[in-house]
């Protein structure tokens, strides 16, 4: 599987742009390059089952999940719209043509709804499909805008992050860093909390913002890069930076998991894991999803492994979505397993339509909400 993806990256550097949202079908094929583990039949001890489905548009290239806001499901499409669902039964209250060709899926705080495009476009929407604003980056935008504080945070592809003004769009800061000459391009995002806006780079880097203006807090090394090629040397933070109480972390690829205290930045565990998916957590455990495939359960407190479930390998497995006692991830076939919080043993599992999961699924009240390649929507109850 590394020597595929440094063909892969190879050929990132020479043709030019690739999301995540195409690693498989546009670089490998249709199927993963590591030959994908045969799913075997389980014997369910959980009742996972699709209440609702809706078709939303394809992702094309790109990578798109879901936003669950109380009783709303904002969903979007590479196409340009935006769609508003009732989360409770999956009817379509609006759907919107934005008119910008999207890249990442929306970020909502109920209030606003806000999306990004491949030209570094942001488009805020009200909670009625109403255009509020729109504002332009230097970037193209990869992951969901966060929203808090009447900040808006979005980080583009170009090593930036920007604080937008929620009312109108207008920047009211801005951070930036250089970039490596070659990183893996994938929806590394942000996350907001304790008036802070942390982030991951590539070279290993994870850094605390100040919300209100953007100031450096502090900054963390998660991962050195090693090796003597460029290759070798890639050691990018991949996903959203975790937020679970008073600490955060984070995971890179080719590099380790660590943890640090939110408000210090003092490292509280690290351990080598290499991902290209963020880390998840409940009350009692930190998820990993390796570059392999095998699902992981580690300490809170010191990063040991628990368990690790490694018949999902090859399978272009997600981050994990904690609820209640299980764990729940995708896979590169559009199924959704539901593994046991316990042991990581297999509790249930359900098909979709068959086309890539390519982001977490999403936690909501009944359950989580998947978003598949080919633009499916589906509502997922576990009990």
């Amino acid at each position: 599987m590394k020597g595929a993806i440094a063909i892969a990256l190879t050929a990132l550097a020479l043709a030019g742009c690739q999301t995540v949202g195409g690693y498989y079908d546009r670089i490998f094929g249709s199927s993963p390059a590591q030959k994908p583990t045969e799913l075997q039949p389980i014997t369910p001890s959980a009742e996972a089952r699709v209440d609702w489905q809706a078709d939303v548009g394809r992702a094309d290239k790109f990578a798109f999940a879901p936003a669950v806001v109380g009783s709303a499901v904002y969903a979007a499409n590479a196409a340009g719209e935006v769609i508003k669902l009732d989360a409770a039964s999956g009817k379509i209250e609006w759907r919107v043509e934005t008119g910008s060709r999207l890249s990442t899926g929306p970020g909502s705080d109920g209030r606003l709804v806000v999306v990004g495009s491949q030209r570094g476009e942001v488009v805020a929407l009200d909670a009625n499909g109403k255009l509020v604003w729109k504002a332009y980056l230097s970037g193209e935008v990869l992951s969901a805008p966060q929203l808090e504080e009447g900040i808006v945070a979005v980080k583009s592809g170009d090593g930036r992050v920007h604080g937008l003004s929620a009312q109108d769009g207008r920047r009211r800061w801005l951070y930036q860093r250089a970039l490596p000459a070659l990183t893996v391009r994938s929806p590394a995002g942000i996350s907001v909390m304790h008036g802070g806006v942390f982030a991951g780079f590539p070279g290993g880097k994870l850094v605390a913002l100040l919300l209100n203006n953007g100031a450096l807090a502090w900054e963390a090394t998660v991962a050195t890069p090693r090796g003597s090629t460029e290759l070798e040397r890639i050691t990018d933070i991949v996903g959203a930076p975790l937020i679970d109480g008073q600490a955060v972390c984070a995971i890179a690829y080719q590099g380790r998991a660590a943890c640090f205290d939110a408000l210090k930045g003092t490292q509280l565990w690290v351990r080598d894991l290499s991902s290209v998916m963020p880390l998840a957590a409940d009350a009692s455990h930190i998820y990993a999803t390796d570059d392999k495939g095998n699902v992981h359960a580690l300490d809170k407190g010191t990063g040991a492994s628990i368990w690790r479930q490694e018949k999902l390998s090859g399978r272009g497995v997600t981050g994990a979505a904690p609820i209640g006692r299980y764990v729940v991830v995708g896979d590169y076939q559009g199924h959704v397993h539901v593994l046991n919080r316990s042991d990581g043993a297999f509790a249930a599992r359900v098909a979709t339509d068959g086309s890539p999961i390519l982001l977490s699924p999403v936690p909501s009240r009944n359950g989580i909400v998947v978003q598949t390649s080919r633009g499916g929507v589906y509502s997922i109850s576990v009990r």
